[in-house]
């Protein structure tokens, strides 16, 4: 179960699909472990929405491709008017895999490559993980976002570089990150330093990823290259199954990519990242941990925080999960908590060098922003 833990009743699971075989072979895997149950399923999205009324599922699994109203549609009708976590179940086409990331920065939880034949081990653990994950998000009413205000500038020219000598921003996510990523980065205005992501996400994804950033946004956004320098402005995001680490070379801050072991049990895994950054470049870098579950990226935030950088979390009530950002905090490793759309105004300050950023931005509800001490032992 891998950190999650069982729920005392099974969680509740409604599938929706058009393919009568796919609908059979999702419930046998969602069924095998007895902590799921499958209360129905659905060809088409009328039917899906007639059903969610009467049985009040815990889960929906959804198709991305349907004829009808398709799956993103409808996704965005079910997090306007009827919040509820939703998987999407989907085929690595292009055109598929360009709208599950348009799922998930919708508000889906997650989401699973279809088989292209018989169902093997790999797709039923991984069914079964992401419901068991949705079971436990935290979802809110889904809000069109805001067009972001740098996009008129696209694209800009690095910034120079002695604005941010050797300053580096890192950040981590998984769980409800595509939603994250994207909002923190709606809120940012060049001149940055130079940014590098690892999100936990299939390698069919981060390049596609990377693309739709890139075209909403100023910055320069991109998956990861092996030993590409980075310069003001450069948003890097670590390919899928490949860790990426950063290196200073004669002055420069490069990006190294490795196929080594997975660590914390991800590949590429926020820990790798974090903890690669050289303890000079970590003396000025911010490093951000975003939703997500479990543990990945606590102990590479701890050792920037020991080496001197600036280090930031998601707050629990803006998370989707309140995983990675909780194993971090309690470490230690987490100066200042915040919700996600406080995080581009004050990353912002502390990246330009601003005095105490964060102590008299207050909360939307009126609360303080909140500061946690070392606990560095």
């Amino acid at each position: 179960m891998s950190g999650i833990a069982r729920r005392s009743a099974p969680i509740r699971a409604l599938v929706v699909d058009d393919s009568m075989l796919m609908r059979a072979m999702i419930r046998d895997a969602l069924q095998a472990e007895g902590d799921i149950t499958c209360i129905g399923s659905a060809k088409d999205t009328v039917e899906a929405r007639r059903m969610i009324k009467v049985l009040n599922p815990d889960v929906l699994t959804l198709d991305v491709e349907m004829p009808g109203m398709n799956g993103i549609d409808f996704l965005e009708k079910i997090m306007t008017l009827r919040p509820m976590p939703v998987v999407m179940v989907s085929s690595l086409t292009e055109s598929g895999t360009d709208t599950t990331l348009a799922a998930l920065g919708t508000g889906a939880v997650d989401a699973v490559a279809k088989p292209a034949g018989k169902t093997g081990p790999d797709f039923a653990n991984n069914l079964r993980h992401a419901v068991r994950t949705a079971a436990c998000a935290n979802i809110r009413k889904h809000r069109p976002a805001a067009p972001a205000a740098q996009v008129t500038a696209k694209k800009l020219p690095p910034a120079p570089a002695q604005n941010f000598a050797r300053r580096l921003i890192a950040i981590g996510a998984s769980t409800g990150g595509v939603s994250a990523i994207a909002q923190f980065l709606r809120g940012l205005q060049p001149p940055l330093p130079p940014m590098v992501i690892t999100q936990h996400m299939p390698p069919d994804y981060t390049q596609r990823f990377a693309k739709r950033l890139d075209g909403e946004f100023a910055f320069d956004i991109a998956e990861a290259r092996h030993g590409e320098v980075l310069t003001n402005n450069m948003i890097r995001i670590a390919p899928g199954d490949r860790h990426l680490k950063i290196a200073l070379s004669g002055g420069a801050i490069i990006t190294q990519l490795s196929d080594d072991d997975p660590v914390s049990g991800h590949r590429p895994s926020v820990d790798t990242l974090l903890g690669s950054i050289p303890a000079e470049l970590s003396a000025k870098a911010i490093g951000i941990m975003l939703t997500g579950m479990g543990r990945d990226g606590a102990n590479g935030l701890l050792e920037m925080r020991k080496a001197g950088a600036i280090t930031f979390g998601q707050s629990e009530a803006s998370c989707v999960v309140y995983g990675m950002p909780r194993a971090a905090r309690a470490k230690g490793a987490v100066m200042h908590e915040l919700d996600i759309d406080q995080l581009a105004s004050q990353v912002m300050q502390a990246a330009r060098n601003s005095p105490k950023p964060m102590q008299t931005n207050p909360r939307p509800n009126g609360a303080a922003s909140r500061h946690i001490p070392p606990q560095i032992g």
